[in-house]
This record gives structure tokens, C-alpha cells and sequence, in this order.
């Protein structure tokens, strides 16, 4: 399932080891390889002085400057890493003569959010939630949507675990028309919402997020089945999101207006289930301690046994 109906495959596709060169900086990066593509552009991993970075190449020079105000708009957020960093912006003249407009990133290296989940556990559920709709939270009162909003645009870094949110293509300013998604976490292509930026355009692709960890390699909708209901259905097929279960129907169905009403119903449902575990941490110690004890016990009887025989005569 591809991005929306307007993508199509770029005019200009890079090789490994191929250089761009700025036409202005003259800085120099050397291509690894492709790390993702959509409607405005493709990325690519590159090296530059021996560091990685991901530079963003397009044919659109308008859709270019866009993201490039994106990034820089987001840098102002105090305190926030909404995005990667804006490192260049330049042009670049290819061997086919023709000039592409190009800007350079932070190339940030982490798991994606379904491996990272599958790797360490059903835990990190909820708190990698709360990270996501807390740098929400903190773009939606910035006066953006993030719009594209797909497992392939999150990563975990690790030590500590920390959800980064990478390629800016779809952030679109509050109230206007999303300008790029994909289909699958896009709610007007299940006819549950309008494209509208705004916070329940990207509440309800959050819900589609975790929904897709656990269905890989994604579904469509069924003729003749509401798609309401068949989004219910994988959801509550996915057992592991049980306990998230009623915050994820409410996303899908529109009913959050904010990122601040879904995170603290997550965190409640955190909360909830935090006594438990430590309920159950408890009795299962006591059951590994008491085995202790009473073989302790046994042993210091026998000692006790075995040191009188040896001063009987």
C-alpha cells in the first residue's frame, strides 16, 4: 500500500557510493544507500567527514523549502527533539544536467517501533505511547499535524529507550489539507474523517501505528464491510493491545480532540496495571524464598544430626 494517489516514482535515483555535491557549500556526501521514498522526494543514507547523515534529494524545489521551514520551525520548540536536525540545504547538479534541490538531516539510528516491541517486550507498550503523544502534544500546540504518521516514520533510540519521529514530508500547518499520507493509517481512506490537519488526523494514525505491529503486513478495506467494525476486529484480535484496547477504539472513532486526553488515559491504564504486576512480583518471590528457608532448615537439622553422631562413642 503505497502512499497517496499523487506519488509517483522519482525522476532521479541514486547509486551507492555515488557523490552529491553542493552547487553553493561544495560540501561533499557519499552515497550508502536508499532509506525511504514518498510523494516529495527520496532519502538516502550518506556519509559526510566520516559522520551519517540522511540527505532528502526532490525534483518539487517548492515542497523542498516547505520542509525545510518545517524543520526549522520545529527546532524552536524548547526542549523538544520533534525532528532530526536541519544540517544543509542545497542544489545539486546530476550527470543528466538537470539541477535538484536537496537538504541534509541528522540521520538518527534506532529500531523500528515494531522490532523494538517484539524484541523487548509488550512492556514498553504504554510508555512508548506516552513518549509518541507527548512530542504530539507538543507539535499540535507548535500549530502543526505530522500527517504522514507510520511505523516507517518512528524509530527507538536506545539507552534509554526514546521514540524519534523522522521525515517531516506530511507535517502540515493546522487547518489546512493533509498533503501527504499513506493509505493505510490515512482515516480518509477508511471514511472515518476528513484529511484536515488536525490533532485527531494524527490521533487516529497512532491508533494505526500500534494496530500495525501486530498486522505486519497490513489489510485493506472489504467491500461491503464497515470499515469501523473491521478495525474493531484487529484490534481486538491483537492481544497484547487489550489493555490499551477502549484508548485505541476511541482514536479510531474520533472521540480524543487532543494528544493531552489520550496520554492520560493511557498513563491511568498504566497505572492501573502497575499494582498488579507488583502484586504478582511479590507472591512469586515469596514462592522462590520459602523452598529457600525450609531447605536451609533441613540442611542445618542434618549438620546438626551429623556432628552428634560423630561424638557418640
Amino acid at each position: 500500500m503505497k502512499n497517496h494517489s499523487t506519488w509517483k516514482k522519482p525522476a532521479i535515483s541514486l547509486h551507492a557510493q555515488q557523490q552529491v555535491i553542493g552547487k553553493w557549500h561544495q560540501k561533499t556526501y557519499t552515497v550508502i544507500r536508499k532509506i525511504g521514498e514518498g510523494a516529495i522526494g527520496t532519502v538516502y543514507l550518506c556519509l559526510y567527514q566520516g559522520h551519517s547523515v540522511a540527505l532528502k534529494v526532490s525534483e518539487q524545489d517548492a515542497a523542498v523549502t516547505v520542509e525545510v521551514n518545517v524543520l526549522k520551525a520545529l527546532k524552536k520548540v524548547q526542549g523538544y527533539r520533534l525532528g532530526p536536525s536541519l544540517l544543509d540545504v542545497d542544489d545539486w547538479k546530476a550527470p543528466n544536467g538537470k539541477v535538484y534541490s536537496f537538504y541534509v538531516m541528522e540521520y538518527m539510528e534506532g529500531q523500528k517501533l515494531g522490532d523494538f516491541i517484539q524484541l523487548n517486550g509488550k512492556k514498553w507498550l504504554g510508555p512508548l505511547m506516552v513518549q509518541l503523544l507527548d512530542d504530539l502534544e507538543q507539535l499540535h500546540q507548535a500549530g502543526w499535524v505530522f500527517g504522514d504518521l507510520k511505523t516507517d516514520n518512528i524509530v527507538v533510540e536506545s539507552n534509554p529507550p526514546r521514540i524519534r519521529l523522522v521525515d517531516v514530508g506530511g507535517t502540515t500547518r493546522m487547518g489546512r489539507s493533509i498533503k501527504e499520507y499513506t493509505a493505510f493509517f490515512d482515516r480518509g481512506y477508511w471514511g472515518l474523517g476528513t484529511r484536515k490537519a488536525e490533532p485527531g488526523y494524527d490521533l487516529f494514525a497512532v491508533a494505526m501505528v500500534f494496530l500495525h505491529i501486530y498486522y505486519p503486513r497490513r489489510f485493506d478495506r472489504i467491500s461491503g464491510e464497515s470499515s469501523e467494525k473491521l478495525l474493531e476486529k484487529k484490534l481486538y484480535r491483537a492481544r497484547d493491545l487489550q489493555l490499551l484496547y477502549p484508548i485505541l477504539k476511541k482514536a479510531l472513532k474520533g472521540k480524543y480532540t487532543a494528544a493531552t486526553e489520550m496520554k492520560r488515559d493511557v498513563i491511568g491504564k498504566i497505572k492501573q496495571v502497575q499494582p498488579r504486576r507488583s502484586q504478582y512480583r511479590q507472591k512469586t518471590q515469596q514462592k522462590k524464598v520459602y523452598p529457600v528457608k525450609e531447605s536451609l532448615s533441613i540442611s542445618l537439622v542434618a549438620s546438626v544430626f551429623w556432628i552428634i553422631s560423630m561424638l557418640l562413642p
